[in-house]
């Protein structure tokens, strides 16, 4: 056995291409890393269109490239299924909502009723009593705390008539194609690392059945198509390896199951908080409530609660002294505004944010543990699943290229 190993060795080392053909499997391992390291770059990069007539001479990421359409599937698919907007309001703890918005306007109600008199009637408000605008800044402060909490609990009630929550995500994602990039490379980091330094023990391997087969029946354009498969393979492997299988295999020791699949605890927390704090975050929500498609409706019901502010006697009768009687229902419209603009700015403390973030989280990671392995895959793949064959086929023109060059460096003198 021994001699006949050596002997074998001595004709492979005789034959005038013998280096060429041995370092077939180290040119297929370090091609390989590099064609499958280049395929996850362009599932993700650039963030914008690079080259001419787009889209046809030119290359953008997959993910960002898609990014409209990947976010309609993060909401259908995912969002959607965790919970309804009325629940994660509720989740919220609207009463503390009401509170922290109560504190925030009582901090500035002077301020705010200056600004908003002044500009209707500056020489007035200026020339009245600083005893009777105390008495105005008291009645306002002391039904603010009861305004707010009617709101926000009408506000919680109506909220999915209020919030176009696809369009709301979709919009968000569309303006920040960088978040999106961030989103998937958060959530599978640990799968793109593993895929791209992975392709090069398959390719390696791949390269010895590459060689042998080249050994057996050699070939001019042996290489080229050889490499061509191989790297149609690999890139394919490559992929198929983060959501495939879908259910676990158990073979002897090993169990095989897809790795985006096999980190579905950790990606469902890694998940939940990015969607409750970047998603759909108490700040975002309320700004769609005031800017977005249904913001007359919000508006309609802010003014419902705040008019009451408007009505005291005291408040009322410095209010017409200051702008007329005509002026008082433009004046109503003017406090609407700009209560809900302060509203806001409460809201947009990242501290509180957080706290309220962590709720939803925690709801949204316990539901994405539980869904089934094809309701969790559906999390990201189908969104760029259609040009996954983009990536595949790049793996088999570069293949193809190195098998050519291999050919022309290696075997051609």
């Amino acid at each position: 056995m021994i001699d006949a190993l050596s002997a074998f060795l001595a004709h492979l080392y005789a034959m005038p291409h013998f280096w060429g053909l041995v370092t077939i499997p180290i040119v297929a391992a370090v091609v390989t890393w590099a064609h499958v390291w280049l395929a996850m770059k362009m599932v993700f990069y650039p963030l914008e269109f690079v080259g001419v007539l787009k889209p046809w001479l030119g290359w953008q990421g997959i993910v960002p490239r898609k990014a409209g359409k990947m976010a309609g599937i993060v909401v259908d698919n995912t969002l959607a299924k965790l919970g309804s907007l009325s629940e994660i309001f509720r989740e919220m703890e609207p009463e503390r909502i009401a509170q922290h918005v109560s504190e925030g306007l009582i901090d500035r109600i002077e301020e705010m009723v200056d600004e908003i008199m002044h500009d209707k009637n500056r020489v007035f408000w200026e020339n009245l009593p600083i005893s009777f605008k105390r008495r105005v800044y008291a009645r306002v402060r002391r039904q603010i705390p009861q305004a707010m909490e009617g709101l926000v609990i009408d506000l919680g009630e109506n909220i999915e008539d209020l919030i176009d929550l696809r369009g709301m995500v979709i919009r968000q994602m569309e303006s920040d194609r960088a978040f999106v990039v961030r989103v998937f490379l958060d959530v599978g980091d640990r799968e793109v690392a593993f895929v791209v330094t992975s392709s090069f023990w398959i390719g390696l391997t791949l390269g010895f059945v590459q060689m042998f087969l080249w050994y057996f029946y050699p070939s001019n354009w042996g290489l080229p198509i050889y490499g061509a498969v191989l790297g149609y393979a690999t890139n394919w492997i490559a992929l198929a390896m983060v959501f495939r299988p879908l259910n676990p295999i158990k073979i002897g020791p090993w169990r095989l199951q897809g790795l985006f699949l096999k980190r579905q605890p950790e990606i469902a927390e890694k998940f939940a908080e990015l969607a409750a704090q970047e998603m759909v975050s108490l700040k975002h929500l309320v700004n769609e409530m005031l800017t977005g498609t249904y913001s007359d409706r919000t508006r309609a019901l802010i003014r419902r609660h705040v008019s009451p502010l408007l009505e005291g006697g005291v408040v009322r009768t410095a209010i017409q002294l200051a702008v007329g009687p005509t002026g008082y229902a433009s004046l109503k419209r003017t406090i609407v505004e700009k209560a809900a603009l302060l509203s806001l700015q409460p809201l947009s403390n990242a501290q509180f944010n957080r706290d309220r973030g962590k709720v939803i989280s925690s709801i949204f990671s316990t539901r994405m543990k539980a869904m089934s392995a094809k309701e969790f895959q559906d999390l990201l793949r189908p969104a760029f699943q259609e040009d996954e064959w983009i990536v595949i086929v790049m793996g088999g023109v570069m293949g193809f290229v190195a098998g050519w060059l291999q050919l022309v460096l290696g075997f051609t003198h």
